[in-house]
């Protein structure tokens, strides 16, 4: 591979509308992203969903390398399914249940839901413990206030995705669900060390870790006691030194949005992309503006052509990238508008179990 193509396939990036424009064209075929994220606003329908996702993996054709089709596909007020899908539960729904076993459910089900319109990845399961209830932004997405809750019904809904060849991505590490802040907004403040955070909201990462997690998604969250400078997302100390090095995780690291509120308010989007790869990350997600994809695009290439950083740093990650594709055997192959009767009746049999 080029370098101008390693650096694509560390970019995974947002599009504009409901239909392949010229900007997301250019993204695939000119700098050769490695992902997609779609989100509500490119939704309509699910014949329409199913269109766009079938174009943006036909213009991908140019690339030897099948793209990540991603969403936030979590249930309850975080779902990107249209309406013709029968509505999955929030977490916090199914972890009142304190049903293993329907959790995992719950993951197979979201996983058929993903794989049968053409998705590959979802940014689940959500692995913070909601713990502050003046959060503003975790709330009823936990699975609940315990790390042992959070630890079993994680764990349960990761297996699910798996089993229906959906990639799995733990978020908010090292923990959201002590924030005060939305990251989409503002940067949030934790004033924990990393002692408080091992005894809590380390501990159902460390156990997705140990069940061989291939993706973990970072936040925007700084931890004054741990790196005064830097959010979790752009540090060498919590990426490095805890993640990579503590917890010995080896899988893919992404960054959440580097376009939120949380970054651009406080830090030059360009330098921030070249700390976050510095700090361990594999994958940077750039959700919103095609200005801001090719931008930060260009600050790492130049950033390899100056050496500040070295082709081998970029080399990791894009080897851990393939490696992920090539385990999920991901492709282009577009799909048909699929049938929903028996999905919807299977989701509706689950809902059955949750509400008795």
């Amino acid at each position: 591979m080029t370098l101008e193509e390693k650096i694509g396939q560390m970019l995974l990036v947002g599009i504009d509308g409901t239909s392949l424009d010229a900007n997301a064209k250019r993204m695939i075929t000119k700098d050769k992203v490695g992902g997609i994220i779609l989100y509500a606003d490119n939704i309509t329908n699910l014949q329409g969903m199913v269109k766009l996702i079938n174009k943006l993996k036909e213009s991908n054709k140019v690339n030897s390398v099948p793209l990540f089709i991603s969403v936030d596909q979590e249930g309850g007020k975080v779902s990107r399914m249209p309406e013709e899908f029968v509505s999955i539960p929030s977490n916090k729904v199914v972890g009142g249940t304190k049903n293993i076993r329907l959790a995992q459910t719950m993951g197979k089900l979201l996983g058929r839901e993903l794989a049968a319109t053409g998705y590959n990845m979802n940014f689940a399961p959500v692995m913070d413990v909601n713990s502050n209830p003046k959060n503003p932004i975790i709330g009823d997405r936990a699975f609940g206030s315990t790390a042992a809750a959070v630890s079993g019904m994680g764990l349960a809904e990761m297996k699910g995705l798996r089993s229906e060849g959906v990639i799995p991505v733990i978020k908010h590490f090292p923990g959201h669900g002590d924030t005060s802040v939305d990251s989409h907004l503002e940067l949030p403040v934790v004033n924990k060390n990393a002692e408080q955070l091992a005894k809590l909201e380390w501990l159902p990462f460390q156990a997705a870790i140990q069940a061989q997690a291939e993706a973990v998604m970072v936040a925007h969250i700084l931890f004054p006691k741990i790196d005064p400078d830097k959010p979790a997302s752009l540090s060498k100390v919590i990426i490095g030194k805890q993640l990579r090095g503590e917890m010995g995780y080896q899988g893919v690291v992404i960054t959440d949005d580097l376009t939120m509120g949380a970054i651009i308010k406080h830090f030059d989007l360009a330098a921030a992309a070249i700390d976050t790869i510095k700090a361990g990350s594999d994958i940077l997600l750039v959700a919103h503006g095609y200005d801001n994809e090719k931008l930060v695009y260009n600050q790492i290439l130049q950033s390899v052509k100056n050496g500040s950083i070295s082709e081998s740093r970029i080399d990791e990650s894009v080897y851990r990238i393939l490696s992920l594709k090539s385990k999920y055997d991901l492709s282009d192959k577009p799909l048909p508008v699929p049938d929903l009767t028996s999905l919807n009746q299977d989701i509706r049999e689950w809902r059955k179990q949750i509400y008795k």
